[in-house]
């Protein structure tokens, strides 16, 4: 399998994991979005809370020049380092939700 498939792969995965978690079955669902050319992989959150509507994005996710670039994680503990216990290298996921003189610091690729 080449390495993007694998990244789609892995990253729907452990978004459908998390999304399962996140759910609150009668209240909140958690669904995980993937755009036509399996580029984009997004989790929403749509419900209701008592008389409060909920509709969020939780996760945004790209595939971009061979790179996991992660836009936003919203999931409480991060899906980071289930990447990499997954096989992805730290050096292949961009932490974009950060500037780029902060990624430098991070562990994780800058671009």
């Amino acid at each position: 399998m080449d390495r993007i498939n694998q990244y789609r792969d892995v990253l729907h995965e452990i978004l459908s994991e998390n999304a399962l978690l996140m759910s609150k079955p009668d209240r909140i669902a958690s669904s995980v979005i993937v755009s036509e050319d399996r580029n984009h992989f997004m989790v929403i959150n749509e419900g209701w809370e008592g008389k409060r509507r909920i509709h969020s994005l939780v996760f945004h996710a790209e595939i971009r020049n061979g790179k996991l670039w992660i836009h936003h994680d919203g999931i409480d503990r991060g899906i980071t380092e289930d990447l990499v216990a997954a096989g992805i290298s730290k050096d292949h996921i961009v932490l974009a939700f950060h500037s780029p003189e902060i990624r430098s610091h991070t562990g994780y690729a800058v671009v």
